[in-house]
């Protein structure tokens, strides 16, 4: 990152409309790189004071326990974050729309809701960003989708990629591709999951105990991204590297190719990412109604 950016940021005010576990994740990578001095970022909610305590207690954010309102901290804010739940983002939009300006940034990490509606709500008030970051962004291993309405700056595009790089790795996509993203990377995690659960499972009933079969399990997929990530390798070349002809791995992956393993994972990702786009749609019709 260089120092024109990181002075950039440094000067900036930032408030964060949700306080969840993403919003913290951004938080946190802020305030541990030295990019932004807690005390210029707001975090708000509607009703949970004991998180916003909890927050305050481990950052030094600014929280309406503070003494401000609410409506200063998103008036004030230079880039404002949208971290509210999908269900709750048409009535928190509606209710900061008088306190948005064009001179801030909108940068939305609510899954679903569109540029177009976001603008909507705000009365095309300020440029805005679209994001999906995923879960792993709470351990600075994320993947964030990143797409700009028309009227994002080049040095706001900046600053926004910088700051989602601090909670791991990002990619500018056009807007059309976010289901997409979705339902490779978001939901991403969740696949990989289950398959340790299996492993687990088959470990356990081979006789290992249960928790040294997690170790080892965990150690494994780690390894096998660490040696795609640091070979340049292609996921299929290592396999092959690893599968000796009717050897042990060979027997393995003929069972599941036998039960379509490829063909499953493929339709999972496909009906992820279509997932994604009826549950957009969702939100897009209770904004209309």
């Amino acid at each position: 990152m260089s120092i024109l950016i990181k002075s950039g940021i440094s000067s900036l005010k930032v408030s964060f409309y949700g306080a969840g576990s993403m919003a913290e994740a951004i938080v946190r990578g802020l305030i541990h790189e030295k990019l932004i001095a807690p005390e210029r970022i707001s975090m708000l909610n509607r009703q949970n004071k004991e998180r916003l305590t909890e927050l305050h207690s481990r950052y030094g954010v600014q929280t309406i326990l503070q003494g401000g309102s609410n409506d200063d901290y998103i008036r004030e804010a230079d880039i404002i974050f949208l971290a509210m739940k999908p269900k709750d983002a048409a009535a928190a939009l509606s209710d900061i729309r008088p306190y948005i300006a064009s001179k801030q940034l909108v940068i939305s990490i609510v899954a679903g809701l569109s540029i177009q509606s976001i603008s909507q709500l705000l009365g095309d008030a300020a440029p805005i960003v679209r994001t999906m970051p995923n879960t792993s962004s709470t351990i600075g291993l994320g993947v964030t989708g990143i797409s700009y309405s028309s009227t994002v700056s080049p040095q706001q595009m900046l600053l926004t990629e910088a700051i989602f790089s601090l909670i791991g790795m990002n990619a500018v996509i056009d807007e059309s591709l976010q289901a997409a993203i979705t339902g490779v990377t978001g939901s991403g995690p969740a696949y990989v999951y289950h398959f340790m659960e299996a492993m687990i499972q088959a470990a356990s009933e081979l006789g290992l105990p249960e928790a040294d079969a997690k170790e080892l399990i965990v150690q494994t997929v780690l390894g096998a991204a660490e040696m795609v990530r640091s070979t340049g390798e292609e996921p299929a070349a290592l396999r092959r590297k690893v599968t000796s002809p009717n050897g042990t791995t060979q027997a393995a992956l003929e069972i599941m190719a036998e039960h379509r393993f490829p063909e499953t994972v493929v339709k999972a990702v496909r009906r992820a990412a279509e997932r994604a786009g009826e549950l957009g749609e969702a939100i897009e019709r209770s904004i209309q109604s």
